[in-house]
């Protein structure tokens, strides 16, 4: 408990400190946290070999320490992340509690409908596009838009398209809607088969 204490404190005041941008924090974690994650897993992998026959919370949390090693050091390779994913489970339990509401849906489509759209709105959250915004502008452009160019309306690269389109065409509740030129991918710095969320 102590040497993760230290590694989350080391990354919050030494590799995190001041915002800086991902580059210096990936920097930083690299000279500062490497070798306290070093020495953690160095500890870490005998301790569970020693206790692995054993059935307890204590043999499944340095299990999957372990088994998840390489995954829990890609902080080191991105500034981007964080070490813990309080973010994320926080934006599941909404999610949670949201399906549990949705259980009296009326159907299994429906339900599926509701998880798309709830998948949409985590995803414009997770790339700081307004959820109420997106979806609004997404309803107004969706029957204009041609259908193998779908990746171009992701959250991911909302912000790209939405200043390709006419701004008076989007704002009106009705009307023709032109579509601009499909993306050029090279020139955007993102290629078609990047992840859309």
């Amino acid at each position: 408990m102590l040497r993760l204490s230290k590694i989350f404190e080391v990354d919050a005041e030494v590799c995190r400190k001041n915002k800086p941008p991902p580059a210096e924090i990936r920097r930083r974690r690299n000279t500062h946290l490497r070798p306290l994650l070093d020495e953690f897993f160095a500890f870490v992998e005998p301790e569970y070999r020693r206790i692995e026959t054993t059935r307890s919370p204590l043999n499944r949390a340095l299990g999957n320490a372990v088994r998840q090693s390489h995954a829990l050091q890609r902080v080191l390779e991105d500034g981007r992340l964080r070490l813990d994913n309080n973010l994320s489970e926080g934006e599941l339990r909404k999610v949670v509690r949201i399906r549990d509401a949705s259980l009296f849906a009326g159907s299994d489509k429906h339900a599926e409908t509701a998880g798309a759209i709830l998948s949409l709105i985590a995803s414009a959250k997770l790339h700081n596009v307004d959820p109420r915004k997106y979806l609004r502008d997404l309803i107004r452009v969706l029957p204009f838009w041609p259908r193998g160019r779908f990746l171009e309306l992701s959250p991911k690269f909302w912000a790209r398209t939405r200043v390709r389109l006419d701004s008076s065409e989007l704002e009106a509740e009705v009307g023709w809607l032109r579509v601009p030129r499909p993306f050029d991918w090279g020139a955007c710095g993102s290629s078609a088969t990047d992840d859309p969320v």
